[in-house]
């Protein structure tokens, strides 16, 4: 695969994931070279004429009147970043680190920064040689951007801090660099300032959480189409005529993958004219409803992302006029609000999905033998995985807590409102990685339930997904732990394989 161009201005979400998570080498764009050259003859200019220029030649935050001089201008940059290495708790994983180290090179490519194009090669060539920076995840408030976090990563561009390289280490930073061929970075003017006043880890976690959000949420419809074959549930909600009466998109999409991948179904038609159930209950009949809402709030963190990934994001920012301009760009507010409308969009999706597992294993609701045993009563079968579910489901109605409604006031006073945004993109993560082991739990027991309702054959579609499964974990006779059964099923959803079938295809182009 050909190295990705950065343009600072049409990254997208499936490109942070080439590069984050396969490696996808990375080069700066001649253009946007251009543009950064430009905008740091400003900087050199003022910095010359001693101008006055928030970051460069006075101090930050509340210490913004403090003036420096020409001759501190560097000592200012590099004590910035050292001061503001202070993140706490257990290291981001590389691929949130690639992130960061290629979202922060955009923003500087889009060339309102004022850096030197030093700055983003070496970025872009710590990528390449995967140098991973050791970052703390916790010390973000997502304004002024993720400062703490993204200092951690400047640290390894001046030399210092830890780093990883290609998953060997951790070790110095200096010598990660020294074994790529790269020589540390001599700040200058602004530059400490631009690393570190972003919104890159935010935005970076965001667009791998959006990835794998939006699959939960394609591969929830895979799910809970297998429990109502399992149950003998009915696709007449589903009707297109019916969804077209309230034609949110999510809603749309989600009722047209759930009819095609019931298309096909002995089982739908062994009790299509029987009438034994007029209409079914909510976890099942709403499920466009309710997966379809969730895909509809993925969408609005897909705009925010889209706008984001591309944007200028420190401050103050360098127009090619010669204007110095300080703002806020960095104040992660966009993001907090859409990460953490996120969460709820996957809390919903496992909170639904506990819903028809406690069906799927209540005997009196499903039709099914209780807790889908083979012997029920010396066998207490999938009772207990139930349970599981329904613990992650109140952990996950905590991790629902909005942090963005939440500010205290930092640096002073003169941060006095800020996002914690990056909180919210460290929760959806967490919703999600709870959220796959709901969604596990359920198909565990779909696939069970499922296998009780033989030789009668599934739809097409959810006959592609139980195979899937019975390739991971086979059916059960008798009692055993189910506890490996959920991981290796969370295995299989974290990696969309119960997607890979043409039901989904046709649903999605």
């Amino acid at each position: 695969m050909s190295s990705l161009p950065l343009t600072g201005r049409d990254l997208t979400i499936d490109r942070v994931i080439e590069v984050a998570r396969g490696r996808r080498s990375v080069a700066l764009d001649p253009a946007a070279a251009e543009r950064m050259r430009a905008s740091r003859a400003v900087i050199e200019r003022l910095v010359a004429d001693g101008a006055t220029v928030y970051g460069v030649t006075t101090g930050f935050g509340d210490l913004a009147d403090v003036r420096i001089e020409p001759a501190q201008t560097v000592e200012l940059q590099l004590n910035l970043v050292r001061s503001h290495a202070a993140g706490v708790g257990p290291p981001l994983p590389d691929e949130a680190v690639r992130a960061m180290l290629l979202l922060r090179a955009n923003a500087l490519a889009v060339g309102l920064s004022g850096v030197r194009v030093e700055v983003v090669e070496l970025l872009v060539g710590m990528l390449n040689a995967a140098i991973h920076p050791v970052v703390p995840s916790r010390g973000s408030l997502g304004a002024s951007g993720d400062l703490a976090p993204l200092a951690h990563v400047a640290l390894v561009l001046i030399g210092e801090g830890e780093a990883t390289v290609d998953g060997a280490g951790p070790g110095p930073g200096g010598e990660a660099l020294a074994r790529a061929g790269l020589a540390p970075l001599a700040l200058a003017a602004k530059e400490g300032l631009a690393l570190l006043n972003g919104t890159q880890l935010m935005s970076g976690i965001g667009a791998l959480a959006h990835h794998d959000a939006l699959r939960l949420a394609l591969t929830a419809d895979v799910i809970g189409a297998m429990s109502l074959e399992a149950m003998l549930g009915t696709a007449a909600a589903f009707a297109p005529e019916l969804i077209a009466a309230r034609p949110h998109p999510g809603q749309v999409a989600s009722a047209a993958h759930l009819r095609a991948l019931l298309d096909g179904s002995q089982i739908g038609a062994s009790h299509a004219e029987s009438g034994h159930r007029v209409q079914d209950a909510y976890s099942l009949r709403c499920m466009p409803q309710v997966h379809g809402a969730a895909r509809d709030a993925l969408a609005e963190l897909e705009r925010v992302l889209r706008v984001e990934i591309n944007a200028a994001t420190d401050n103050p920012l360098v127009f090619p006029g010669g204007e110095v301009i300080s703002g806020g760009n960095f104040h992660g507010e966009p993001l907090a609000l859409a990460l953490d409308y996120a969460t709820l969009a996957v809390t919903e999706l496992a909170s639904i999905s506990e819903r028809r597992t406690a069906r799927l294993v209540d005997g009196h609701l499903s039709g099914l033998p209780p807790f889908l045993a083979e012997e029920p009563g010396v066998q207490s079968g999938l009772m207990i995985a139930h349970y599981t579910a329904a613990a992650l489901v109140n952990e996950l109605q905590g991790l629902s807590h909005p942090s963005s409604v939440d500010t205290i006031p930092t640096s002073a006073n003169q941060e006095d409102h800020v996002s914690m945004g990056a909180n919210s993109a460290l929760r959806l993560r967490e919703a999600i990685d709870r959220a796959e082991r709901v969604l596990a739990i359920e198909a565990l027991c779909a696939a069970q339930g499922l296998d009780f309702q033989a030789p009668l054959r599934p739809g097409n579609g959810v006959a592609a997904a139980h195979d899937a499964i019975r390739q991971r974990v086979s059916h059960a006779t008798a009692d055993r732990p189910p506890a490996p059964d959920i991981e290796a099923l969370a295995e299989v959803i974290h990696a969309g394989d119960l997607l890979a079938n043409g039901a989904t295809q046709r649903a999605h182009g």
